[in-house]
C-alpha cells in the first residue's frame, strides 16, 4: 500500500524524507529553531528544495548553526562566506543571519528561551489547520504578520510574514499537512 503524503513533496526522495521526518514536527529546542530560521531566511525568494539540497553546506559554513558563534562573526568571516559556492551567496541574507543570531540571543535573555517566546504566540500548542490540498495553505496569516512585526522590532532581518509562516509550518507551530496525509494526525 502506498503512503499518502502532502502533494508538495511527492516524487523527490529528499523532499519526502524531510516531509516524513521533520516538516511540521514541533520544535522545542533553540538550536533547531535557529537552524530553521537560517534556512527559511535563505529560502526567501527560492524553492525549499534548493535549500534542502544545500543544507549540509549551510551547516558546515555556519558552524553547525551555532548562533553564539555566528553572532561573533567578523567581516573576514562574512567575506569568506561570500566565496563559498556551497551556499546561497547573498550578502544581505548572510548579514541578516549574523543580525538574527544576535537578536536571537537577546530574545533568549529576555524570555529564557527563543522557543518560549515564539511558541507563546500559539499558546505553546500547534495550530491544527484542515488543509485538503497543499496549494490552499496560506502563505501568510494575521498571526505571521504579527510575529514578523515583533521580530523586526527585536532586530531580526528577512523575517517577513511569508518567511515567518513557512518557519511556523516547518517547526510545527502550525500543522498544514494535508488532512489525508499520513503525518497529519501524527504531528
Amino acid at each position: 500500500m502506498e503512503v499518502k503524503r502532502c502533494g508538495w513533496c511527492v516524487g523527490d526522495a529528499l523532499y519526502e524524507e524531510y516531509h516524513d521526518r521533520e516538516w511540521g514536527v514541533p520544535v522545542r529546542d533553540d538550536p533547531t529553531m535557529f537552524e530553521f530560521l537560517i534556512l527559511e531566511t535563505f529560502q526567501a525568494g527560492l524553492s525549499w528544495i534548493t535549500i534542502l539540497r544545500k543544507r549540509e553546506n549551510f551547516r558546515k559554513a555556519f558552524d553547525d548553526f551555532d548562533y553564539r558563534k555566528i553572532a561573533a562573526y567578523d567581516q573576514s568571516k562574512l567575506d569568506e562566506l561570500m566565496q563559498d559556492p556551497g551556499i546561497i551567496r547573498n550578502r544581505l541574507k548572510i548579514n541578516a543571519i549574523v543580525a538574527n543570531a544576535r537578536a536571537f540571543i537577546k530574545v533568549q535573555e529576555e524570555y529564557g528561551s527563543f522557543c518560549d517566546y515564539i511558541w507563546s504566540y500559539v499558546d505553546h500548542k500547534p495550530v491544527k489547520n484542515a488543509i485538503s490540498y497543499y496549494k490552499d495553505a496560506p502563505a501568510t496569516t494575521a498571526l505571521s504578520e504579527r510575529i514578523s512585526k515583533d521580530l523586526k522590532k527585536k532586530g531580526f532581518k528577512f523575517v517577513g510574514p511569508t518567511v515567518v509562516y513557512a518557519h511556523m509550518q516547518a517547526t510545527g507551530m502550525v500543522n498544514d499537512h494535508e488532512t489525508d496525509c499520513f503525518r497529519y494526525h501524527q504531528v
